[in-house]
């Protein structure tokens, strides 16, 4: 910050010397991603980049039918039921499985009797319940009805590999925030056979796709924790991999009536747990008693958590008035001791 501060859009040496900073983080973020560095385009986030993956497929690739899920990230939901009330736009929810995954065989009977293009906006990964989908399974799907396919990959992203140029997917989306980098940056890839025209208008930033002036150290943050991410991707999803489920063990043996949301012992994100504890007038507080205990969980999306709705997720796949809710996120920097610190405090306030 000190010695990189010039504008990456001025012509003079210290632009030029940011702008290859930009450059240089570009070809990182396509490496490890499977990309070409021309289909990186950084954004301020997931949001953002939702967003124009979104709009795009409407305004500029003929989508007229979206097919969704009712479990997606907000960026998600939000902006496709906006494109539905304000635009007209056929908006579809594939059903779900009971364990939480897409119901394969409803996304085919969707796409199959739509009479538009569709879009379909599908997640990697869901954010509180941590289901995997098979996003080969979704592309090739997409590709034998001409559908445009935008998966938000934001938990993914950094901690997967990913081989882009051998996934059939149009456009994916990640923030720097969900593997340790900085917040307010993120990207979105767009193959490079899909032109569309810019979400934000002002000047020619990121090849006139994103106006704005670029967040030069966020953007140079991002690829380096994508980096260091990566690196050891194998011993630290297995390491992390291990707490989950050795806490999901201890809460079984311990909290009496326990159970699990999504499909953790199948294809489930690893850095995700979310506990169903019985509803009573102490599991009613848990969250609250937690914090003041130290202990940083969550009901639902850290992105609607300041607003206390209840989760829109386990609405969908599990409304039992008689549970309680609570996700657990786990990274490479927690210990096993944490999580009997946790148990122990868990077993006390129940």
């Amino acid at each position: 910050m000190t010695e990189k501060f010039g504008n990456p859009s001025s012509i003079y040496s210290y632009g030029r010397e940011s702008k290859l900073g930009i450059e240089t983080a570009r070809k990182s973020v396509a490496k490890i991603l499977g990309a070409h560095p021309g289909e990186i385009f950084f954004t301020s986030g997931g949001t953002e980049s939702s967003n124009t993956a979104i709009n795009a497929a409407v305004h500029n690739l003929g989508c007229r039918h979206i097919i969704t899920s009712p479990i997606e990230h907000h960026a998600t939901l939000h902006a496709t039921d906006h494109l539905h009330c304000k635009e007209g736009i056929k908006l579809s929810h594939v059903k779900l499985l009971p364990n939480g995954h897409v119901d394969m065989d409803d996304l085919r009977r969707l796409l199959s009797e739509s009479t538009e293009r569709c879009l379909v906006t599908l997640m990697h990964a869901n954010n509180e319940i941590g289901n995997l989908l098979d996003i080969h399974a979704v592309g090739n799907l997409c590709k034998e009805f001409d559908a445009i396919f935008h998966s938000d990959t934001v938990q993914t992203v950094g901690h997967y590999p990913f081989d882009l140029r051998n996934t059939p997917v149009h456009f994916i989306n990640g923030a720097g925030h969900k593997f340790h980098g900085p917040k307010g940056v993120g990207i979105l890839y767009i193959n490079e056979n899909v032109k569309i025209d810019p979400f934000i208008h002002g000047g020619s930033q990121e090849r006139n796709m994103r106006a704005g002036t670029e967040n030069l150290y966020g953007i140079v943050g991002f690829a380096k924790a994508l980096e260091l991410a990566t690196e050891h991707y194998e011993e630290h999803s297995a390491y992390i991999n291990g707490l989950r489920m050795y806490m999901a063990e201890q809460l079984e043996q311990h909290i009496p009536g326990v159970g699990f949301n999504g499909d953790l012992k199948g294809r489930s994100l690893y850095t995700v747990l979310n506990v169903s504890f019985p509803k009573n007038e102490k599991t009613e507080m848990i969250l609250f008693n937690m914090d003041i205990n130290g202990i940083c969980a969550s009901g639902g999306s850290a992105c609607t958590s300041g607003a206390d709705a209840g989760s829109h997720v386990i609405r969908s796949i599990n409304n039992d008035p008689n549970k309680i809710a609570v996700r657990f996120s786990f990274s490479k920097q927690n210990t096993k001791e944490e999580v009997d610190s946790v148990v122990a405090k868990l077993k006390e306030l129940m």
